[in-house]
């Protein structure tokens, strides 16, 4: 799960990791009571959406007044913000972020994600502060360090210090750097974090080290132990029909294609979408129902597909086990009748009490075509799409 910048100060402030003076304002008139009370210039005005590269969007402005941040937070407030990141459709701000400028004497990256191959956390910081990591990583991989942690211990102080003095950090900085790497780290395990993200990472003219920006994206997996933080997700960030699976506990994830999927199991829906694409045709999303989906979830998959205006198919590829094939065909008969569907529908079953589904299916009095299997499935998706 993604939050926006300003809520992931928030959490840093919480475990002492320095960020700038500021506040969140949702109107121009806000932004400017915010400056007013920083009281000193200049300022910065951010643009919250889940998306990098929002100055060269034109979404981070600088004001010297109260007056000027009013009006960059009026500029900036409800504009279609497009970056590298969000593709050409961009994203509406409806939030900016209003912070006191800094005087900037070093700009550092510093990351932590896991690493799949050793399974454990990664830190990461580089002296190449404010450009996108995959970019240094491509060009100049050697100003990456890298410090490789067990979870069993934890960040240890000399990682931290290989960190601090691999950029290149003087000795007066290596102890307060030591101090934000460790916070940002509890920051990482505290909360269950698949992503933090400081970059830039700056020092300052006057000798501190601030968090310029923070990138925090939590682990949906966890969120159970974690209410407060689930409150944080902001779903005009979110594609609607994600966010209304997101409620009925599916996965779900839209894509650009014009033939829907509905599977259980996250391998099966890839093989599926490659038998999609083999056929010459491209899948409109990824769903997976799940191994235990009842009748209704598949109901409420089905109504989330058939909301994509692009859809002009749909194949529902179930392997019944855990989900029986019957109660897989009770739910989509449901969904039918309930939704006007105007495209065809074709469907394979292989499992337990499959011959049951299929019949529920022919019996529907609803136009079903159902594949014998997964090679019958493809051809009748590659008829469907000529």
């Amino acid at each position: 799960m993604k939050i926006h910048e300003y809520q992931g100060k928030d959490l840093l402030k919480k475990f002492q990791v320095p960020v700038p003076a500021g506040d969140v304002a949702e109107t121009s008139k806000e932004a400017r009571t915010v400056a007013e009370e920083l009281a000193e210039g200049p300022f910065v005005v951010k643009a919250q959406i889940h998306a990098g590269g929002r100055g060269k969007g034109g979404g981070i402005k600088v004001a010297a007044t109260p007056e000027e941040v009013e009006d960059a937070a009026g500029r900036i407030l409800g504009m279609t913000l497009i970056t590298p990141q969000t593709g050409p459709e961009g994203r509406v701000v409806n939030k900016v972020l209003v912070e006191q400028a800094q005087e900037i004497d070093k700009e550092l990256y510093l990351g932590i994600v896991v690493d799949r191959a050793s399974g454990r956390p990664v830190l990461m910081m580089s002296s190449a502060g404010g450009m996108e990591i995959e970019e240094v990583a491509a060009r100049t991989p050697e100003l990456i360090i890298k410090e490789t942690v067990n979870p069993t211990t934890g960040c240890m102080a000399y990682q931290a210090r290989n960190l601090a003095f691999g950029v290149g950090l003087g000795a007066q900085l290596i102890r307060p750097a030591v101090s934000f790497i460790e916070n940002l780290y509890r920051v990482f395990t505290a909360l269950d974090c698949s992503l933090a993200e400081i970059n830039p990472l700056v020092v300052t003219k006057q000798g501190e080290i601030l968090a310029l920006d923070a990138k925090i994206n939590l682990d949906d997996n966890a969120l159970y132990r974690h209410h407060d933080l689930a409150a944080l997700e902001d779903p005009e960030e979110m594609d609607p029909l994600e966010h209304e699976a997101r409620k009925h506990h599916l996965n779900y994830i839209r894509l650009s294609g014009n033939i829907g999927a509905m599977v259980n199991g996250a391998g099966l829906a890839m093989a599926t979408m490659d038998l999609i694409k083999a056929a010459g045709a491209e899948p409109a999303n990824f769903l997976d129902v799940g191994g235990g989906a009842s009748a209704e979830m598949v109901a409420n998959g089905f109504r989330i597909i058939l909301a994509d205006p692009n859809v002009k198919g749909v194949l529902i590829n179930i392997f019944g086990g855990i989900l029986r094939c019957d109660v897989l065909a009770n739910g989509v008969v449901e969904a039918v009748k309930e939704v006007q569907v105007k495209v065809p529908i074709i469907v394979r079953l292989e499992g337990t009490n499959v011959e049951l589904g299929r019949q529920i299916l022919q019996n529907s009095g609803l136009k079903f075509t159902v594949a014998a299997d997964m090679r019958d499935a493809a051809q009748k998706v590659a008829a469907l799409v000529q």
